[in-house]
């Protein structure tokens, strides 16, 4: 990501910046940057573009983090930034490229990104903050490699067999996600690393079932296919945007097995410092919202997209501010 990064290279056409065209998060850097020429940022520049990019794609997320102290946020702000970041290159990669080049882009922009992960240092616009952030926070490299590795699924994985094989493609993209930030809320017990992993977990799912529609748009079914199987959902189905009583049943299986999840995640609230445990608390208990929002709108995931309603953002924040410490 240094110099800024130029992927593509060997088949595709260059591309600065590691996207073939305009993306959610490039629209931000080219916002903060205001046509400047050149993109090296200084280190404060680049935490306030991951801070944009945090509060304009994860308001639920953003909400929560409101709820720690000002030093630690910047760094919660850069961890999302370098998901979404990642995520939007996978999303905006020139679908015009072969398979291959698709590949070699991808590859060349985490091999960069690791290269300055390694030496400490970046010059790229979102990329300068995310360094520091992993650096300054000892961030396992390995969770980091583990959710590039999943991002590269995407490239080529389309469909999941069975919950076991998608639980491969989420440990990276979500699971880890959760430990990335683990150095950031300072848990008071290494055992704290099992229900940041499932909190994690839960929120991918979550996105699953709420973002039924715009997945089968980009032509990925993340609902495993044995699960369909058992609920007689068909791709016919999905492609007919029609939710009817098969669409229903195997909606409510998912967010059964999902709540699951959140209800074991709460065991790592004792395990985090007040601070951060209300932020925590805070965002378990907002994106699980979205599960209460896609149920109160009869599963009707082609219609609506499920979202938490500011006024409930606020009172759930305002709820965690007047609660007692410890």
């Amino acid at each position: 990501m240094s110099a800024p990064t130029v992927i593509g290279q060997g088949g595709g056409p260059a591309v600065a910046g590691g996207y073939a065209h305009p993306s959610p998060s490039t629209a931000i850097v080219d916002a903060v940057l205001g046509g400047r020429d050149g993109r090296v940022v200084d280190l404060a520049t680049s935490y306030e573009i991951c801070r944009r990019i945090n509060a304009a794609h994860g308001r639920t997320y953003y909400a929560a983090t409101r709820l720690l102290p000002p030093d630690k946020r910047p760094h919660v702000h850069a961890l999302y930034a370098f998901a979404r970041y990642a995520d939007d290159l996978v999303d905006h990669l020139d679908l015009a490229w072969t398979p291959a080049e698709r590949r070699r882009a991808l590859e060349s922009w985490s091999d960069a990104f690791l290269a300055d992960l390694r030496a400490g240092r970046s010059d790229d616009p979102v990329g300068k903050a995310v360094v520091h952030t992993m650096q300054v926070m000892a961030v396992d490299h390995a969770d980091v490699e583990a959710f590039l590795r999943s991002m590269a699924m995407d490239l080529t994985v389309t469909r999941y067999e069975t919950y076991d094989d998608l639980a491969v493609y989420v440990h990276g993209s979500a699971a880890v996600i959760g430990t990335m930030t683990l150095p950031v809320l300072e848990p008071l017990t290494p055992e704290a690393r099992r229900p940041a992993m499932q909190l994690g977990i839960a929120f991918q799912l979550t996105n699953f079932i709420r973002d039924v529609a715009e997945d089968h748009a980009r032509g990925r079914i993340y609902l495993p296919l044995e699960d369909l199987d058992r609920f007689g959902v068909t791709e016919a189905h999905l492609r007919s945007r029609q939710v009817g009583p098969e669409l229903r049943r195997l909606l409510a299986f998912e967010i059964a097995r999902t709540r699951a999840l959140y209800r074991r995640a709460e065991d790592g609230w004792a395990m985090l410092p007040p601070a951060s445990a209300r932020c925590i608390r805070t965002a378990h208990r907002l994106y699980a919202g979205i599960l209460d929002r896609v149920e109160a709108s009869d599963y009707q995931v082609f219609r609506d997209r499920a979202v938490v309603p500011t006024w409930q953002k606020a009172t759930v924040v305002a709820h965690e501010l007047l609660r007692p410490a410890g």
